[in-house]
């Protein structure tokens, strides 16, 4: 058995401290770029692009120029220690509309970015606005299922949504959507999945998901606002599913669907939450982490060259990787660590001792002139996946 970093438990904390925001030049460089793109895109009349502009028939919207310093989410930003690799979830305040109408109905939408990937979070999003707001996400912004939208047309959704934008006539997004994430580590996806070894059952990927999106839920539900309406993407059986979520919210009209990011608005709108999220939480650490510093880490997806490169050829023998990054549960890097000749490690706990086998290894350590008092011995010794550090 390959080593593979295990912790119990599964962390969940919302902080409100700032990270810092500076970009790498490379990154600094490419916002020039876009921001020149942008200036000679259109004249303030003339009509552009859709891949510019969001539109429909009926209305047109001009769009905001994107800031070119480095915009970061604060869903990023809020993390207080990002080192620690702590599974992180941040709540966004009431937008303005619903703070003005407490009573009409409102809708959320969840979604997450990230099942798949070895390496990086996984992230679930959550958006919710006045049931009678929430048509014109797609008809108006061009909301629609994150995978379907570029990188550039995500980001700038998000930043309306924000507020982050150097325009202050574009801000009806900020006034009616409100949103929250749940930053799900790598750390912690693995170690609740591999946490069998100390005898409390395996934290699978799907009760993870499932406790962070009821986790969601239930804090929009306790800033007072008056949720009619819930539609998830699923995770698992969407009956089932749909079933548990009900138990959790009784009177709440609950629709749970496959590929709901791409039929309700709402939904795609926490698509793109969690998508950008995850994105540039992945940008962050390889910006600001040490040992992923100059690295081409690509998306995070076993199939994607420059993460299959990067996990092929940063194999440390005993550690593997940088402990809180890699999901080692999942068979990629178990696969990636036997490849590259990495040191196999037996576990105490994985040991199946022989009948009438009555000692373990701590009686090797015992003072052979003080056997009575046990002067020496080692009563106990654990393994913290914490005080790994490999920065």
């Amino acid at each position: 058995m390959s080593l593979a970093a295990v912790e119990p438990g599964f962390a969940s904390e919302a902080s409100a401290s700032s990270l810092k925001r500076d970009l790498s030049e490379v990154e600094q460089e490419e916002q020039v770029i876009i921001s020149q793109q942008e200036d000679q895109v259109a004249q303030p009349d003339e009509q552009v692009p859709l891949a510019e502009t969001l539109t429909t028939p009926q209305l047109t919207v001009k769009r905001a120029k994107i800031i070119t310093s480095g915009w970061t989410p604060s869903s990023i930003t809020s993390i207080s220690d990002f080192q620690n690799f702590k599974t992180s979830t941040y709540i966004s305040q009431i937008p303005q509309e619903i703070q003005q109408s407490p009573t009409k109905p409102v809708v959320i939408g969840i979604d997450e970015a990230g099942r798949g990937p070895v390496l990086g979070p996984m992230v679930y999003g959550l958006a919710y606005s006045l049931k009678e707001f929430s048509n014109k996400l797609q008809k108006t912004y061009g909301f629609a299922d994150s995978k379907q939208l570029t990188d550039e047309k995500r980001q700038h959704l998000f930043q309306m949504i924000e507020h982050a934008i150097e325009s202050s006539e574009d801000d009806e997004l900020n006034k009616h959507i409100g949103w929250a994430t749940t930053t799900m580590t790598a750390k912690d996806i693995s170690s609740g999945m591999l946490r069998s070894v100390h005898g409390i059952g395996a934290y699978n990927l799907n009760e993870q998901a499932h406790d962070a999106t009821i986790n969601l839920i239930k804090s929009i539900i306790a800033q007072g606002v008056n949720v009619t309406e819930i539609y998830v993407d699923t995770v698992g059986p969407p009956i089932s599913y749909q079933a548990k979520l009900k138990k959790h919210f009784p009177t709440i009209d609950i629709t749970v669907a496959k590929k709901a990011d791409s039929i309700y608005p709402i939904v795609s709108t926490a698509s793109v939450v969690a998508k950008v999220t995850r994105d540039l939480n992945i940008r962050h650490y390889n910006t600001h982490l040490p040992i992923l510093q100059n690295h081409k880490l690509g998306s995070g997806y076993p199939s994607d060259p420059n993460t299959s490169y990067w996990l092929n050829h940063n194999v440390d023998p005993v550690f593997g990787w940088c402990f809180g990054f890699i999901r080692f549960s999942w068979q990629t890097a178990k696969d990636a660590l036997i490849k590259n000749g990495a040191i196999d490690v037996i576990y105490q706990d994985d040991c199946v001792k022989e009948k009438g086998y009555g000692k373990d290894v701590s009686e090797m350590f015992v003072d052979v002139n003080n056997k009575k008092n046990n002067v020496g011995r080692i009563c106990k010794s654990v393994f913290n996946s914490d005080e790994v550090n490999l920065f």
